[in-house]
């Protein structure tokens, strides 16, 4: 089936079309049709596999339709919840190029940055807005932002909001909305605690859509790993870089402080970067993506939390300096690779401690992970040869004072969680 044969807006229509997209994947297919019926949807799919797209076209549709022949008040008749400020933003894009010259307008809103002017387009009135939390409840609470004429609700990349503690967030919304709506949920993952969120918020009737349950990666993705010691990951890094200069790799690490860390081991080898990570301001973080996405820059440094659900082309590797706490989290970075129909490569470095995480990333993807071998001469080839200046003990040295204040603040974390409990 091809979108031209949809019952949607032909101005739509003609915005795919001019986009270059001609059929649906799999997670569009399943959910337009149930979409446009009015069905509650509850969506489980893997990035990369176009669900922004899936919510975004029939809402458009919807939306255009019910203005053209309503004469219902103004007002806001779509929020869609998303974890992160990158990723209102890209869902936002995704709104503004599907419905252009539609009569839908469309609006991220997002802290760090000043409210006033998020205030003025509201003024002018929307129709969707795409939100975090915490400045959705700040111009609520503010009554710069009436919900009660919202008809449907999206909540984005769920498992991460959950993740990032916002289950409290979820639930103070649905106080501020109709009773009567059509809501959307979309996960990459699901597990007991996303089927009990699941199942609060939407009707039990909804339908549900689950694409690839036993592939949770990409088959698009060649998955490796090499066995690099802690203190000498970041000579590996640079070779890999130099390897291969004109393409764009994405680098994750475990926490912000190793993220700085990194950029600047490649700024002593000469090598360019930028980060992104939680305590960016927003413009920095918006410069470090638009640089990365225009290839300006080859080699972003990421956390998991900034970089989750992010869509960037022709991203061609994906390193994991750190493997994640979370097998879920492999999947996540290795779907910024390897989307569409090009083809990616994840490359992994495990230290000896972080043996077992390998071990559990192979066991939920189901297959293990080939290994690059390396012989004791080309190890050691790889760290003599290095560009970096500075002196290997004093950056070991470094290395493990950062990995004991990692470690500190972990348990803190915990010990933290367990009093509130």
């Amino acid at each position: 089936m091809k979108f031209e044969d949809y019952h949607i807006s032909g101005v739509v229509k003609q915005n795919l079309e001019k986009l270059g997209f001609r059929r649906p994947t799999d997670i569009q297919y399943k959910a337009i049709p149930s979409i446009l019926k009015g069905e509650d949807v509850l969506a489980i799919a893997q990035t990369g596999t176009g669900k922004t797209a899936a919510f975004a076209i029939p809402i458009l549709h919807l939306l255009h339709e019910r203005k053209r022949n309503s004469r219902r008040p103004d007002g806001i008749k779509c929020v869609v919840m998303v974890p992160t400020h990158e990723l209102a933003l890209q869902i936002t894009e995704v709104f503004e190029r599907l419905g252009k010259g539609s009569d839908v307008k469309t609006l991220a809103l997002f802290g760090g940055v000043a409210q006033d002017p998020q205030i003025a387009r509201l003024d002018k009135g929307m129709d969707i807005v795409v939100a975090t939390p915490g400045r959705l409840f700040d111009l609520v609470s503010q009554g710069h932002l009436r919900l009660e004429r919202v008809e449907l609700l999206v909540l984005d990349e769920a498992d991460h909001m959950l993740d990032l503690g916002f289950i409290k967030d979820i639930r103070d919304l649905l106080k501020h909305l109709p009773r009567r709506r059509q809501t959307l949920f979309f996960s990459a993952t699901i597990d007991d605690k996303i089927k009990k969120l699941a199942y609060s918020i939407i009707h039990s009737a909804a339908i549900r859509i689950q694409i690839s349950p036993k592939d949770p990666v990409s088959k698009n993705v060649d998955h490796f790993v090499t066995y690099v010691e802690m203190d000498d990951k970041r000579f590996f890094l640079e070779r890999l870089i130099n390897e291969h200069p004109d393409s764009k790799i994405m680098v994750f690490v475990r926490t912000k402080v190793r993220a700085e860390r990194v950029a600047h081991a490649l700024e002593r080898m000469e090598i360019q970067s930028m980060t992104l990570h939680g305590d960016k301001e927003q413009k920095e973080r918006s410069l470090a993506l638009g640089a990365f996405k225009s290839g300006k820059t080859k080699v972003l440094i990421a956390t998991d939390i900034s970089a989750r659900g992010i869509d960037i082309p022709n991203v061609d590797y994906v390193v994991n300096y750190d493997l994640p706490d979370e097998v879920e989290n492999y999947v996540h970075r290795v779907g910024r690779t390897g989307r569409g129909t090009q083809r990616g490569s994840a490359v992994s470095f495990c230290s000896t401690e972080e043996k077992p995480k390998l071990t559990a990333i192979e066991e939920y993807v189901g297959k293990p992970v080939t290994v690059l071998q390396l012989s004791k001469a080309e190890y050691d080839g790889i760290v003599d040869t290095s560009n970096d200046p500075a002196g290997n003990i004093k950056s070991l040295l470094q290395e493990i004072e950062d990995l004991e204040a990692d470690k500190k603040l972990r348990q803190g974390r915990k010990r933290g969680k367990k009093k509130r409990g």
